[in-house]
């Protein structure tokens, strides 16, 4: 449950820290005081975009602070802890700070944190209703949305959802397939044909450089055996070869050592040389032997380069190219499928189908069941919201094919009064009706769900009377199982509330500025006399009125 909420630079509020009990808490306050500006600053927090427009004038940021008890709320400790955002036992932190430059911050438990993580944890510890959510129960999707929450099956409503989409990607799949088998027999014939091709050509990259080499090498075979036979004959045959000058060079100086010991190290070298020159002799030799002039396999060889040049120049590509088109060709003939790929396909459509289908009948039934319990509570809860024999239904109407919600579509009906026919809820005319069936429809569901603080903004708006009264007690009496927020306007729910918050508008004196600041006090039994006192009389407040006030409250505090 919420345990604190710090404010400081947002909107018009310098600076407020707040406590929270659970139980039943109400905030009121004139037109304009600010009191929606504690609901906005909460949402921030919970991962609700905000920007520079929501700094205070002359702050250079805002920042809010908020503190939950989670020590109820295993699953969020745990995905805390596979998160690497765990903090204080039992306790969760959550920080958000707004800079004039646009910049945002986010942190949970001291730990930086993305905008999406601060949704989550949100997720599973406040529920926001809204003014609004009259509006948007008019929507199909949100009354769908309302009744599996009620029914509290999350996780079959995903399952249907997850499988609804694995049978369409193999509807899709199969038809593509389908289309362009049909479409692709001239293709196919095609690339078989060059893939025939080029199969029967086996050529490889080594290969090519083989023959390139090999060929460069076998064309100038004359020039290197007569290049060969010079050297060899230059280097130890002949009368002056090298080899020969240079051993009878090395013995002259090796004569001589005796007379000089400084020769040592030329002789050395020269030694060196000798066994580097009389095995660059013994390589050259047999370099020599290698060469062949067998003009067949240059014939051969040349044969072989014209063949691949031919391949090459009918695909219009360069020889290089060939080992990726051949892989090219073999990717595209299997990407056209076969008759066989189309049965597989269709085996895993009807397959994906089939646990669809298994998954949509069962949420289906855990429809029909909570549609019966919704509609019997909804109904009950009108009778004593001023619509005495109106009635509230579920309806289920199956479609022709299921979609990613399910094998049905769901729809509101209510009759406002006993004789009317059951009508959809976005045909009801009235928007006090309206207000008091969405109502009525917030709180039940609510009930069934898991989120420990619920936060009504505004809701009753269009209700007043005996009919504010009793739903102020539907908040007080939900707020017994969890804790409830609610900002009104109405003295009726004012007075049933456990705590009461008032939110204040002030004129703050800065130098030569004066700012307007909101600020939210815990009331005193006294002073929450005055404040419901004030919202029963207006401007002027008589006794009569206050006298007024000291029975709601006690009337209330006895319910």
């Amino acid at each position: 449950m919420l345990r604190h909420l710090s404010i400081k630079d947002f909107v018009i509020v310098e600076r407020i820290e707040l406590d929270f009990m659970s139980g039943f808490t109400v905030l009121t306050g004139e037109t304009g005081a600010g009191k929606s500006i504690l609901i906005d600053a909460l949402a921030l927090a919970l991962g609700e975009r905000g920007d520079a427009s929501q700094i205070r004038l002359g702050c250079e940021r805002a920042e809010i602070n908020v503190a939950f008890d989670i020590s109820h709320l295993p699953e969020l400790l745990r995905w805390l802890n596979d998160s690497d955002l765990q903090g204080d036992v039992d306790n969760c932190l959550m920080r958000r700070i707004i800079e004039t430059s646009g910049r945002s911050r986010s942190y949970i438990n001291g730990h930086a944190a993305t905008l999406q993580q601060l949704r989550t944890v949100g997720e599973y510890l406040v529920a926001i209703h809204s003014q609004h959510a009259h509006q948007s129960l008019m929507q199909k999707n949100v009354q769908c949305e309302l009744l599996d929450a009620f029914a509290g099956r999350d996780d079959l409503v995903q399952a249907v959802k997850l499988k609804y989409r694995h049978w369409q990607d193999c509807h899709q799949q199969r038809v593509a397939m389908q289309h362009r088998t049909a479409e692709s027999q001239d293709k196919r014939e095609q690339l078989e044909w060059q893939l025939q091709e080029l199969a029967a050509l086996n050529f490889t990259l080594e290969e090519w450089q083989t023959l390139q080499a090999d060929h460069r090498r076998l064309s100038h075979v004359a020039a290197l055996l007569a290049a060969a036979d010079t050297s060899i004959d230059t280097l130890s045959e002949n009368e002056n070869a090298a080899l020969m000058q240079l051993n009878a060079a090395k013995n002259q100086l090796q004569d001589l050592l005796e007379f000089d010991q400084q020769l040592k190290s030329i002789t050395d070298l020269l030694d060196s040389a000798q066994i580097q020159l009389q095995e660059g002799i013994y390589e050259l030799k047999h370099y020599r032997q290698s060469l062949d002039l067998d003009p067949q396999w240059l014939q051969r060889i040349e044969q072989r380069i014209s063949e691949i040049h031919a391949a090459a120049r009918k695909f219009r590509i360069t020889p290089e190219e060939l080992p990726h088109l051949l892989d090219t060709t073999t990717g595209l003939l299997e990407s056209l499928g076969s008759d066989s790929d189309i049965s597989h396909l269709q085996a895993l459509e009807a397959m994906a189908l089939t646990d669809y289908l298994s998954q949509a009948e069962m949420l289906s039934q855990v429809r029909k069941k909570a549609g019966k319990d919704l509609s019997l509570q909804v109904t009950a809860a009108m009778q004593t919201i001023a619509m005495t024999g109106g009635e509230f239904s579920v309806s289920l109407t199956p479609l022709e094919t299921g979609n990613a919600n399910g094998l049905e579509q769901i729809e509101f009906q209510v009759a406002a009064h006993q004789g009317l026919p059951l009508r959809p809820l976005v045909k009801v005319a009235s928007g006090g009706e309206l207000s008091r069936i969405s109502l009525a429809i917030q709180v039940i569901t609510s009930k069934v769900g898991a989120v420990p603080t619920l936060i009504f903004d505004e809701v009753d708006v269009g209700i007043g009377g005996q009919v504010a009264e009793i739903v102020g007690l539907l908040l007080k009496k939900l707020g017994k199982d969890r804790q409830v927020l609610c900002i009104t306007h109405l003295p009726q729910v004012a007075a049933t509330g456990d705590q009461h918050l008032q939110v204040m508008k002030c004129i703050n004196q800065h130098e030569r500025n004066m700012q307007v600041v909101s600020k939210i006090a815990l009331l005193s039994p006294l002073e929450r006399i005055e404040e419901i006192a004030r919202m029963l009389g207006g401007v002027n407040i008589t006794e009569t009125t206050r006298q007024h006030a000291v029975e709601m409250l006690q009337n209330s505090a006895c319910d």
